[in-house]
């Protein structure tokens, strides 16, 4: 069983390695849900992201023996790089498994660490059942994402750095994928004060630890589909539902809208690069799937290894979302001189237009139609409400999408 001494000997592991990363107050969550809430950002670890705690934890404890035989894991990501710095700083070889869609940007980031990557499978079960395989024909260590004890112990270490920033916490939320974070932290996080809660937060699309938690017993996932790929965990390990079921004091979801709303607002207002999994922790307090008026609680923003074209999406969205951007299809006379006096509409109601297709051809117009598919910058709801209102006194036929 994983102890607080344990953890305390992983910090040691991990002094001049890992950063002691920022614990700062959220004035724009604390001030909405009249409460103190912080954030503790290790999406600007080393590496980015709390995995290498655990993973260089792992290979600082293994014997001379083990560590030139050399190590092997199964990642699609955060894991992967984690353990490509580890091996690295001890000089061993390193050799990361990972499914043939990873994006070539998380590919690089392993690669520039000086690990061996095989891209292999089409997902990341299939990754983990080749690593395996390999491991065993090769004799070397297999470094598990989460299902491990020094792993464990190097993830709990970021409940030290919490509670020495603040020992008057109430509740700590914490992402849940594999459950190796949520476990180091409940372990530590109690032993240092029995009375905080600790509150873990999985995505509606990978809920398998929620089901396991309520049921008291495994239940895995026949398929999970999540914006949040780092906790993206099909099957449940139950020694590490066991500790959470003993340490853990609640369980919420969160749904991808609401990742995505959560990113965009660590974009926006804390100039914050998250991922998915980073930012379930601060969704499910935007989206009141906590208790924690009049409390003072942190969030976990686990990491920020996301895709830049994932970025943009969410930007995009977000922007129709809030009325800051308005997407329409309109008809006209295909004739000259009718594009003109329809941007001289979105002139008069101060709209700037920043993209526009013009379609003449298509088989569902009549002979002389045209459709245009625009899109504006808007100024909020009743300004995109004006917009409309101009188009129908003008006699526009026009579709919002």
């Amino acid at each position: 069983m994983i102890t607080l001494d344990d953890i305390k000997r992983a910090k040691k592991n991990l002094e001049g390695i890992s950063y002691n990363t920022p614990f700062t107050k959220a004035p724009f969550l604390s001030e909405t849900y009249n409460s103190e809430i912080y954030l503790k950002k290790d999406n600007l670890q080393l590496t980015g992201s709390f995995k290498l705690r655990g993973a260089f934890n792992r290979v600082a404890n293994l014997s001379e023996e083990k560590k030139q035989n050399g190590v092997v894991a199964a990642s699609a990501g955060n894991h992967a790089q984690g353990l490509a710095f580890a091996a690295n700083y001890f000089n061993i070889e390193a050799t990361i498994f990972m499914p043939e869609a990873t994006p070539l940007t998380k590919v690089s980031g392993v690669k520039q660490y000086g690990a061996n990557v095989v891209l292999t499978g089409e997902n990341f079960d299939e990754a983990y059942a080749a690593a395996k395989k390999f491991t065993k024909e090769h004799n070397k260590e297999f470094i598990h994402p989460f299902a491990d004890d020094d792993v464990i112990a190097g993830q709990g270490t970021i409940a030290l750095e919490i509670l020495e920033s603040n020992p008057n916490l109430k509740q700590i939320i914490v992402p849940i994928g594999g459950g190796g974070l949520i476990s180091g932290i409940a372990i530590a996080a109690k032993a240092i004060n029995p009375d905080i809660k600790i509150i873990g937060v999985v995505a509606t699309g990978a809920r398998a630890m929620k089901e396991s938690y309520r049921s008291q017993m495994p239940i895995d996932s026949t398929s999970v589909r999540t914006i949040a790929d780092g906790i993206a965990v099909r099957d449940v390990t139950p020694k590490l539902l066991d500790i959470i079921i003993d340490y853990v004091d609640d369980i919420v979801e969160v749904s991808d809208n609401e990742i995505a709303n959560a990113i965009l607002f660590l974009l926006e207002k804390h100039k914050l690069v998250v991922e998915g999994a980073g930012a379930v922790s601060t969704a499910a307090i935007m989206h009141e799937k906590i208790d924690i008026e009049d409390s003072e609680v942190c969030a976990i923003v686990s990491g920020g290894n996301i895709d830049v074209t994932m970025i943009s999406q969410i930007i995009e969205k977000g922007l129709v979302k809030s009325y800051r951007k308005m997407n329409l299809i309109i008809k006209l006379m295909d004739k000259p001189g009718s594009l003109t006096k329809l941007t001289e509409i979105f002139k008069e109601c101060s709209a700037n237009i920043v993209q526009i297709d013009y379609d003449r051809d298509s088989i569902k117009l009549e002979f002389g139609e045209a459709q245009i598919t625009i899109a504006l910058e808007t100024k909020g709801e009743d300004h995109q409400k004006q917009i409309r209102e101009s188009l129908k006194q003008n006699g526009y036929k026009f579709k919002q999408i």
